[in-house]
């Protein structure tokens, strides 16, 4: 499952809000990098499991091999508008996190099937 919001920042505090949120909405784990942002007292609350990815392993950032995908999606045309450009990229999002299949091929690593089956919570993700 693709999740994702617009945000102003991504602070620990604005993060903490938004996994909040999601955790009202049915979502139990993320996969997490280990940005300084995404630790602290903000997200202590959050009933959200976090799955942090390999420690200095930026090449398997799920989140990064979607915005990837996007961006060979997105860049390389012209837009009239920021709005265009946003509407465009959501357009995109909508597609591939509408496509399991996609999701898969993109970010079903090993390491991230692994630890979703180690979490206390039923998973259907990547089953």
């Amino acid at each position: 499952m693709v999740r994702w919001e617009w945000r102003e920042n991504v602070t620990a505090a604005t993060l903490a809000s938004t996994l909040r949120r999601w955790g009202e909405r049915g979502v139990t784990a993320v996969v997490w990098d280990r940005a300084p942002g995404h630790h602290g007292n903000a997200d202590a609350t959050v009933p959200v499991q976090r799955i942090e990815q390999p420690a200095y392993s930026p090449e398997l950032n799920p989140a990064e091999r979607v915005f990837e995908y996007l961006r060979s999606r997105i860049e390389g045309k012209t837009y009239g508008s920021l709005e265009a450009k946003k509407a465009a990229v959501e357009q995109e999002v909508q597609q591939v996190a509408a496509d399991g299949e996609q999701i898969k091929r993109l970010t079903g690593w090993t390491w991230i099937r692994e630890a979703l089956a180690q979490l206390p919570i039923p998973n259907t993700v990547f089953q």
